[in-house]
């Protein structure tokens, strides 16, 4: 054991002395600086919506419906530009002036006529057109009232009280009451069910919005931020609202199917849209009265189905596409 200390300590002494021999130039040289390269090393190349693109596609089901959903939408506007394609409102008679009436489907009514000799192919699509533009109508204005009134309500906070009182005076009114009043005072047409489905829509996203500007306004870099003077508006949108994208996405795509709901709702009780302008909620309703009768039961399903796959489609498509752009689902 003694041997073995005394070789240890007899090369160490000898590393040392070797050590000692040699110059600075010898033993340290100076390393390369490389600008580019030092860049390089901060370098991120994340996007937010590139990274929320990819987390989107690899929800199958969602893209699966969305390209499905793109096309019901291109094709419901171009229907009526296509050759062949039949009036909505045009009544068909046959070779004896006789209304063709509750036609089953054939080769020249692909979905059969009605009860007064409509097409119910162009009817569909039509209708189908209508309700959209309902209820994207509905979802563009009560985002932006909603956004609009849930910042200010949320980070102004000399609003907070005047918000408040109006939010707990139009929330305890019910939506139905809004619907069916403003059905009876005003003449029934598209104009009026998105005013009226509006008035007291957007109290819920402002709510929502609310709460979450209230959780997040007075983090370090919000608070930061007014320390230096940034303006309000500079502080809202790109401090607060980047945060609450996913949600907002999420609500307005659930907001579609509601109202295109709403207004099956009130055609249900006789207070949608007149006979002459073609809507799915006027079609279900028609095709409603006929389900005592097995032959004719295809007025209702053909409708039915559309809406059904319209409305589940918007849902499941706005929930993915909230999972999507959570930065937290991002890796």
């Amino acid at each position: 054991m003694a041997l073995r200390h005394k070789k240890t300590a007899t090369v160490e002494q000898s590393i040392n002395q070797s050590f000692e021999n040699m110059t600075d130039d010898e033993l340290f040289s100076f390393a390369g600086f490389d600008e580019k390269a030092a860049e390089k090393t901060g370098y991120s190349n994340y996007s937010y919506w590139r990274s929320t693109v990819q987390v989107f596609f690899k929800n199958k089901t969602a893209v699966t419906l969305l390209i499905l959903i793109g096309v019901i939408l291109i094709f419901t506007f171009i229907q009526p530009l296509l050759p062949g394609q039949h009036s909505a409102t045009q009544i068909f008679n046959d070779a004896n002036g006789m209304q063709l009436r509750n036609k089953t489907p054939n080769a020249e009514f692909w979905f059969g006529t009605n009860s007064i000799g409509q097409d119910l192919w162009s009817r569909v699509w039509s209708g189908t057109r209508t309700s959209l533009l309902i209820g994207f109508a509905v979802a563009l204005t009560e985002a932006l009232l909603g956004i609009l009134m849930g910042v200010l309500w949320g980070y102004v906070r000399r609003l907070d009280r005047l918000f408040t009182e109006i939010y707990n005076v139009l929330d305890n009114i019910p939506q139905t009451i809004v619907l069916i009043l403003f059905s009876y005072i005003l003449r029934p047409s598209v104009s009026t069910l998105v005013i009226a489905m509006c008035l007291t829509g957007w109290l819920d996203m402002a709510r929502f919005i609310r709460n979450q500007i209230v959780i997040i306004r007075d983090r370090d870099y919000n608070l930061a931020s007014r320390c230096l003077g940034t303006p309000t508006r500079r502080v809202i949108f790109r401090n607060l609202l980047p945060y609450l994208v996913s949600v907002i996405m999420m609500r307005m795509a659930l907001a579609i199917p509601a109202a295109i709901g709403n207004e099956v709702f009130l055609t249900y009780i006789g207070l949608g849209l007149p006979v002459s302008i073609p809507s799915l909620g006027n079609l279900i309703n028609d095709g409603r009265v006929l389900m005592t009768s097995e032959a004719l039961r295809y007025q209702l399903f053909f409708p039915a189905i559309v809406l059904s796959f319209v409305t589940i489609s918007f849902y499941i498509i706005g929930n993915a596409f909230a999972d999507a752009s959570d930065p937290k689902n991002h890796v």
